[in-house]
């Protein structure tokens, strides 16, 4: 077994892959609640006596709806990003007065060798 330390992380790198990470659940929070939004404004609007002002809260809820499946995954993206900056930049400064994080990595042996190359023929 090999034991081998983090010493730092790329800021760009860590950010990059948290912010991204946070936006796949801000897209799935959004969608989720933007379509809870769709569903029961439009269900509380149709229970308004029938005018005008049934039909633009219908459009309304629908709309604003919309705005949060795409608002909520890029506000996400953003604070991961943020987030990960931050925690990739703290723990370099971390890592440079403790001396990292150590952890053991283990060889596998692959599961298919390829064979040996074909040995030189010397003419006599």
């Amino acid at each position: 077994m090999a034991e081998m330390t983090i010493r730092r992380f790329s800021v760009f790198s860590v950010a990059k892959i948290q912010g991204f990470l946070a936006f796949v659940i801000g897209l799935i929070i959004g969608v989720i609640y933007g379509l809870i939004f769709m569903v029961f404004g439009t269900a509380i609007s149709s229970s308004l006596p029938q005018s005008e002002n049934q039909a633009i809260a219908s459009v309304g809820s629908v709309v604003v709806g919309i705005i949060i499946m795409v608002a909520v995954p890029v506000f996400y993206g953003t604070i991961g990003f943020i987030g990960g900056v931050i925690g990739a930049l703290v723990y370099n400064m971390a890592a440079g007065i403790v001396g990292g994080v150590r952890f053991e990595l283990e060889g596998v042996a692959p599961a298919y060798a390829p064979p040996q190359p074909p040995e030189q023929w010397r003419a006599a």
